[in-house]
């Protein structure tokens, strides 16, 4: 293009930093490999073939797309544009995330995120499959590795479980309480294979105590309403005091047994993250750090 452009082998071969023999070099190569001439020289000009003529209108457009995804890739790059696709366990999603979402959206405008807020299980799965690059959830399989060798789990913060009441239960008049005494009412409990049911009930079990729910559900924000309304008490994350409040229930901190597990980021070992997704990792991790999980 620089020899058509400025009509001078010499001068191209300037602009190309290249010997005008390494420039005439390059181009007899090019026509060797197409099988035929481009462009017709004389000891003191040059003129493009037909073939020629016919191909330099493609070949600025095919310099022109180049250059144009060599800016959009340095774009993404420098997160001034991208997008991500995270997946968060509701407690999660809908009560911490949105302070580090903020913080994200507040350092990189244009990076595009979609949130995934489904169930711990199937965050596990989603980030397994590649279907999202990140996820957020208790730590799987209670720690062990076993199973999980695919996986890499980065803590964020431990989340201690508390008891959640009607606003008339009995025990609210106490500041502190233990299982034994949440189980001596009707149970409600998440369905299986519930990890937040599974840390419940193993330690639960490690105190001798059984559970036995009077009613199961499917979400932690069903737990809550069913609770307000009377029907039963119940033992959920830390993280969803707030929810719970807010449909009508009360939460005590429950200390025989405490109840804790891990929160982190979920990453599959053999998918490296993008560049807006290590970001967001990164500001999670900032954010936790400086005592939002609270």
């Amino acid at each position: 293009m620089a020899v058509v452009q400025s009509r001078s082998f010499a001068e191209a071969a300037i602009a190309l930093h290249l010997s005008q023999p390494a420039l005439s070099s390059a181009i007899q190569v090019l026509e060797a490999t197409i099988g035929g001439q481009l462009l017709v020289r004389t000891t003191r000009t040059f003129a493009l073939t037909p073939e020629g003529e016919g191909f330099y209108p493609v070949a600025l457009r095919l310099l022109a797309d180049w250059d144009g995804a060599l800016n959009d890739l340095h774009k993404r790059f420098v997160l001034r544009e991208g997008k991500i696709s995270i997946a968060a366990m509701p407690s999660f999603a809908s009560n911490q995330l949105p302070i580090a979402m903020r913080n994200f959206k507040n350092n990189y405008p244009e990076v595009q995120i979609t949130l995934n807020d489904v169930i711990a299980e199937e965050v596990v799965a989603m980030v397994r499959s590649g279907r999202v690059e990140l996820g957020i959830s208790f730590e799987p399989s209670d720690g062990k590795r076993q199973g999980n060798e695919d996986l890499i789990f980065t803590p964020l913060f431990e989340d201690c479980f508390v008891a959640v009441l009607p606003p008339d239960h009995v025990l609210l008049k106490q500041q502190t309480l233990k299982a034994e005494q949440l189980l001596e009412s009707d149970f409600i409990s998440l369905q299986a294979p519930s990890v937040v049911r599974k840390v419940i009930f193993r330690e639960l079990a490690s105190y001798g105590l059984v559970v036995s729910p009077t009613y199961e559900t499917h979400q932690l924000a069903t737990i809550g309403r069913m609770v307000a309304n009377g029907l039963g008490v119940s033992v959920v994350p830390s993280l969803c005091q707030e929810q719970m409040r807010e449909l009508g229930a009360h939460c005590r901190p429950l200390l025989k047994p405490i109840i804790r597990q891990q929160v982190g980021l979920i990453t599959h070992r053999s998918y490296p993250l993008s560049a807006a997704c290590q970001a967001m990792a990164n500001t999670l991790q900032e954010t936790f750090a400086a005592g939002f999980a609270k």
